[in-house]
Order: C-alpha cells, then structure tokens, then sequence
C-alpha cells in the first residue's frame, strides 16, 4: 500500500513529545518552573493552531511514568500546573468545541486529581472539533502491559480465545482504544527518541525532530512538521506505485 502525500493533505492525529523545558530555562539562567510556565502556553498556541489547521486529533505527552522520579518538588509544580491549566483553560477548550481526553494509569493518583478528568472529560464528551488527548502517568509498556493482562483476565475466564486476540483487540484494549494511530510525531528540544511513547500506535507513524525548546514552539513549528510530513511517501511497507 502508498500512499501519496502533497500540500492539501493535513495529518489527522498528531502526537508531540514537548521536550526542553528545562534546557530552555537553564539557558537563560531561569530555574526550570519557569520553562514549564512557559511550556504551558506554547501548549495553549498549539492547541489554537492545531484547531485552525484541521487537525483532528492532537496527542501530547504531559507526564511519562518515568516522570517521578524527578525531584519531588519539581513534581509537585508540573502537577500543580496541570491543576492551573485544567481549573482555567477548560471551560474556554469547551466554547470552542474541544473534547479532552486523558490517557495514562490513574490508578494511585490523587482522588482530586483524577476528579478533575473525569469531570473534564465528562464536560466535553459531546465535543466534535480537536480532540485534544492528554498522555499523563503515560508510559507506553505499561499501557501494553495493561491491555495484555485484561486479555490474559478474558482468557482464564473463557470469554475469548487466544486465537481471537488480533492487532485489532489489542488496540481495543489499548488507552487510546476508538482513536486513529498517529500520522505524525513531533518531537521538540533536538532528542531524537520516542521515551516509552505510544509505541504500539506509532507503528507507520512519520516523525519529525525539531531542534526548538518546547517553549519556543509555535503555530509556524507545526506548519513546518506538517510541510516536512507532507513531503514524505508513506509506503506501509510497500512499494512506491509505478507510474508509465
């Protein structure tokens, strides 16, 4: 299977790791909370820009599991920030017809915490613009681990089959079960690696590295990973088609 991309043909999801952050701050001889402050808007202009180009769905990797390990004050402030961002920028993401979804274990979060997702969640089901997924506590051999130990559960109880675990009922049972694998992955901060990311779903997905810090990123940052992706021939693992 190829397929042939060009100018008109936008991704429909878009997952982004927002790297750099910290290296950011450090830079400018700021502590690193204010990277993430700043972090926090570059996400509130991606969310408008992905909105206006037609994205449909935009996945952003918020807090990995791995994430707390990290100094426990700094913890404290990213999930403070999250607390910020969902207490202030909700209602307006649900004017302008956004539905939030949350992805990641929440087992052993705070009961506040999981609160406010649900309660998010619950405002802007009914949303059919963005999509806008937020991968926190995510990690991406955890989520495996999950979905394979519930078709494990299904199997010992006799309600399915080995035989009728497929690709298909694995991604059913994955967080992002009902939603299209990524087109394309943006990475920002120079790494070039996926950190335990979405693994499963970024089987055919196209990545796109960019040297920014995540607090510089902007509307023309996406554009020019949707110029980069738009330039690429997704194959699928086939062949280019001939042309006479």
């Amino acid at each position: 299977m190829s397929a042939s991309l060009g100018q008109d043909c936008t991704p429909r999801h878009v997952a982004i790791i927002m790297d750099g952050n910290g290296r950011w701050a450090t830079q400018r001889g700021l502590p690193r909370s204010a990277g993430h402050r700043q972090g926090v808007e570059a996400l509130r202009r991606t969310v408008r820009a992905a909105s206006g180009m037609g994205i449909g769905v935009l996945t952003l990797y918020s807090f990995s599991t791995e994430n707390w390990a990290r100094p426990q004050a700094e913890v404290r402030f990213l999930l403070e920030l999250l607390r910020r961002f969902i207490r202030t920028d909700v209602a307006d993401l649900h004017k302008s017809n956004v539905r939030i979804m949350i992805i990641g274990d929440r087992d052993g979060l705070e009961t506040s915490l999981r609160s406010m997702f649900e309660e998010a969640e619950a405002l802007t089901r009914d949303n059919t613009a963005l999509k806008l997924v937020i991968a926190f506590n995510y990690g991406s051999r955890q989520e495996i681990t999950r979905a394979v130990q519930a078709l494990a559960q299904k199997v010992a109880e006799g309600r399915i089959a080995p035989a009728d675990i497929t690709p298909a009922v694995i991604g059913n049972h994955l967080d992002t079960a009902g939603l299209p694998d990524p087109d394309l992955l943006i990475r920002t901060g120079g790494e070039q690696r996926v950190s335990n990311y979405l693994l499963w779903q970024c089987a055919y997905t196209e990545f796109v590295f960019l040297p920014e810090y995540w607090p510089e990123f902007d509307a023309a940052s996406l554009a020019r990973a949707i110029d980069i992706f738009r330039a690429r021939d997704r194959r699928f693992g086939g062949l280019k088609a001939q042309t006479a």
